[in-house]
């Protein structure tokens, strides 16, 4: 039988195929599911992920069985699966494993209109269900529900495409790493009618990944675009992750942009689309997002990190955007859920609108040192966070426990957060210079390595 306890994450269901996640427990998903969110009709959709063959039909036949008719949306982006959501106003189920190597696979599900499914949202009854299922002795009966294939891929591309001006659009040279993942299929459809020269590196769809990981946060996975970008002349380079729902940009220089940096770019454009707006950001994003949002009549909101709480933020302020560190961009006009692909053709349209290379036109919105995030292995997360707060607390810092820890000094701050699934600390730091913020690195991870030593 499947561990449950194994593939229910924080945010979704992943784990590798099929020692962790097989057939079985796909069809008690599609069943749970079904029955959790008592809705007649769900949609589905999958990656390129060999494995989606098999488990797709498995959770639909699960979904049929308990009464749900399915629409089958086919290969698509995860960000196209919430637009179908969205748009039919249905729950949705995404088989993808993301950035994850090729061993692994999963499901993103999500309520009608793209609302959220987590752990405190409906996992935990799910993953009941889901057991409740796969401990039935009986034989399953006849399936109630019927599947019907929909394309609604010229639907969404139509969609990305309303969130800029096109008749301001100019030339560019775009080179998009698509990383044999889903970006593949969905970014020329989005860019075919648009006055840019494209070119897609590692376009086939390929779930074995035979070129490089599809995680764009990792610098390395960077280099094949950086390379092209630069020998091109291209105006500005963007890496999509596996199911194609996160990006990151590097300038015409080779030089990458953060998901910071991102989204202060993209939240002054929609605030200049939309004056005095809410923005919403997590807290682990670089004081420069707050400052740009104020300085452009903004209303910014800080949140935890992870997508169910920005999106449950959003839906409570009706902001018009939101972003995180990590290239996940979200959007109030998209069913407040996130789309790399958005985000990628508002800094094109920023692009054309300023005349300057995308080198200079990042200046003004990159103003400090980040450290990205460095992840640490520890004996016993809660005592090392119990010495490090003890640390700097009495050195007068600030401190903040709505993630994990933040302290703030003033002139520099870090937020320091346990995983939810490893035993590891996840440390970010935000300096003025690059000296500076290489030298607090160094003292924390220290503090840290002394109170795990202890705890051994």
């Amino acid at each position: 039988m499947p561990d449950l306890d194994a593939i229910f994450k924080a945010y979704d269901v992943r784990g590798t195929v099929p020692d962790q996640f097989d057939a079985d427990a796909a069809a008690a998903i599609g069943w749970a599911f079904a029955r959790f969110s008592s809705a007649p009709r769900l949609v589905v959709g999958r990656d390129m992920r060999e494995s989606g063959r098999e488990l797709v039909p498995a959770f639909a036949a699960g979904a049929a069985e308990a009464g749900a008719d399915i629409v089958d949306i086919g290969l698509v982006s995860t960000d196209l699966m919430y637009f179908a959501s969205g748009r039919l106003d249905v729950p949705g189920a995404m088989f993808t494993a993301s950035h994850n190597p090729a061993s692994y696979n999963g499901i993103k599900l999500c309520l009608a209109g793209a609302r959220p499914v987590g752990q405190d949202t409906g996992l935990a009854e799910i993953k009941a269900l889901a057991a409740e299922a796969l401990g039935r002795d009986r034989p399953a009966p006849a399936p109630a529900g019927r599947v019907e294939e929909v394309d609604l891929i010229d639907e969404f591309s139509a969609h990305v495409r309303s969130f800029v001006d096109r008749g301001v659009l100019r030339p560019l040279r775009v080179v998009a790493d698509t990383a044999n993942g889903m970006g593949g299929l969905v970014v020329p459809r989005v860019f075919a009618g648009l006055p840019f020269d494209l070119e897609v590196l590692f376009p086939e769809l390929d779930g074995s990944f035979p070129n490089h990981p599809a995680d764009p946060i990792q610098p390395e996975n960077l280099e094949a675009l950086r390379q092209r970008v630069t020998t091109t002349g291209a105006d500005v380079g963007l890496a999509f992750d596996g199911d194609a729902d996160r990006v990151f940009l590097v300038d015409e220089k080779g030089e990458p942009l953060s998901g910071s940096l991102t989204t202060s770019m993209v939240a002054a454009s929609m605030l200049d689309k939309h004056p005095g707006s809410t923005v919403v950001y997590n807290l682990i994003c670089s004081k420069a997002v707050p400052e740009v949002i104020s300085e452009h009549g903004g209303h910014p909101v800080r949140t935890r990190v992870g997508h169910s709480f920005i999106k449950a933020v959003m839906a409570e302020t009706g902001a018009v955007f939101g972003g995180e560190h990590s290239g996940h961009y979200y959007f109030r006009d998209n069913y407040r859920a996130d789309s790399g692909l958005i985000a990628a053709i508002v800094v094109l349209e920023m692009l054309s609108r300023s005349q300057t290379p995308l080198s200079d036109m990042r200046r003004p919105f990159e103003r400090y040192a980040a450290s990205g995030e460095i992840n640490r292995r520890v004996a016993d997360a809660t005592a090392v966070l119990a010495a490090v707060e003890r640390h700097y607390g009495s050195g007068g810092a600030s401190l903040d426990h709505t993630d994990g820890m933040t302290v703030d000094l003033g002139g520099w701050w870090f937020n320091l957060r346990p995983s939810n699934t490893e035993p590891l600390l996840r440390l970010n730091l935000e300096a003025p210079d690059e000296a500076a913020c290489h030298q607090h690195v160094e003292d924390v991870l220290a503090v840290m390595g002394a109170a795990d030593t202890k705890g051994h």
